[in-house]
C-alpha cells in the first residue's frame, strides 16, 4: 500500500482551521432505533448458555429505583450509551496517541498532556455507564458493538505524525461536546435532571480537554527554529540515513 508521506500544502494554522470547522458536516445522530438483540450486531449472539435477565440496550420495565417513566429512561439510556461508546472509542485512540508520543515536544510534554486525557476519559466512560446502570439500562460492553454504536470512529491504524494525532483526537472532542449538548437539552426537556448533572460536569471537562489540544496545536513553539521558512518541508522530517556503524540503532 502507498505511504502518504508528502508533505501537507497547507499551514499548521490553516490545518487547524480546517479541524474547527470541517464538523458542520457531522450528521451526529443516536442510535434510537437499536435496542435489544439484534442477530446482525457484533456481541449479539444467542448461542450461550447463560441465562439473559436483561437484553442489551433494553430498561427494566420496574424496579429502577428512579422515579422517572420508562420512556424517558428508556431514551436517556439510549443517549448516554452512546456517549460511553464514544468515549471508549476515544480513549482507544488516546493511548496509541500515548504509546506513540515521540520528538522533543512529543515525548514527554504531549506524553504526560495524553495521560491526563486517559485518565479523565475512563473516569467519564465509568460515570456516563454508571448513569445507564441507573436508569436501569443495560451498558453496551461489547468492544466491536461499541465502535459500531460510537458516532465517532477510531483513526486508521498506522503511525501518523504528531500533529495528525492531536487533530483527530480535537475533531474526536468537538463531536463529543456537540452531542453531549443535545442530550443535556433533551434531558432538561424531560426533566431528568440527574443526567444533566452527570453530562454537565462531564462536558466541563471534555471542553478542558479540547481546549489543550487546540493550544498545543497552535503554530508557536520552543524547539523548531527558522529552517521551516525556508526549507519547504513544512516540519517533515523525511528520510535520515543512520551511519550503519552506530551503535544508536
Amino acid at each position: 500500500m502507498e505511504q502518504n508521506l508528502t508533505a501537507p500544502n497547507q499551514s499548521p494554522e490553516a490545518m487547524l482551521t480546517a479541524t474547527m470547522t470541517n464538523l458542520s458536516n457531522f450528521q451526529g445522530q443516536f442510535n434510537m432505533d437499536k435496542s435489544g438483540y439484534n442477530p446482525q450486531m457484533p456481541g449479539h449472539a444467542s448461542n450461550h448458555t447463560m441465562v439473559t435477565r436483561q437484553q442489551p440496550r433494553t430498561v427494566k420495565k420496574v424496579g429502577a429505583g428512579i422515579g422517572l417513566p420508562y420512556e424517558v429512561r428508556h431514551e436517556m439510556a439510549l443517549h448516554l450509551d452512546d456517549h460511553m461508546c464514544a468515549l471508549t472509542v476515544a480513549l482507544h485512540q488516546y493511548n496509541k496517541h500515548h504509546w506513540l508520543s515521540e520528538g522533543a515536544e512529543g515525548f514527554l510534554s504531549i506524553h504526560e498532556l495524553l495521560e491526563e486525557h486517559i485518565e479523565k476519559t475512563t473516569k467519564h466512560i465509568d460515570e456516563v455507564g454508571e448513569r445507564v446502570a441507573r436508569l436501569g439500562g443495560v451498558p453496551t460492553a461489547h468492544p466491536v458493538t461499541q465502535h459500531e454504536l460510537s458516532y465517532i470512529k477510531h483513526e486508521v491504524e498506522g503511525r501518523h505524525s504528531i500533529r495528525d494525532f492531536l487533530r483527530n483526537d480535537l475533531e474526536h472532542e468537538l463531536k463529543i461536546q456537540e452531542m453531549m449538548r443535545k442530550t443535556i437539552d433533551r434531558a432538561h426537556q424531560l426533566k431528568d435532571f440527574g443526567t444533566v448533572e452527570v453530562l454537565e460536569e462531564v462536558l466541563k471537562d471534555r471542553e478542558d480537554l479540547g481546549y489543550h489540544l487546540y493550544s498545543t496545536l497552535e503554530d508557536d513553539t520552543l524547539v523548531r527554529g527558522m529552517t521551516h521558512l525556508l526549507d519547504g518541508q513544512n516540519d517533515m522530517a523525511g528520510n535520515r540515513p543512520m551511519d550503519p556503524m552506530t551503535k544508536l540503532q
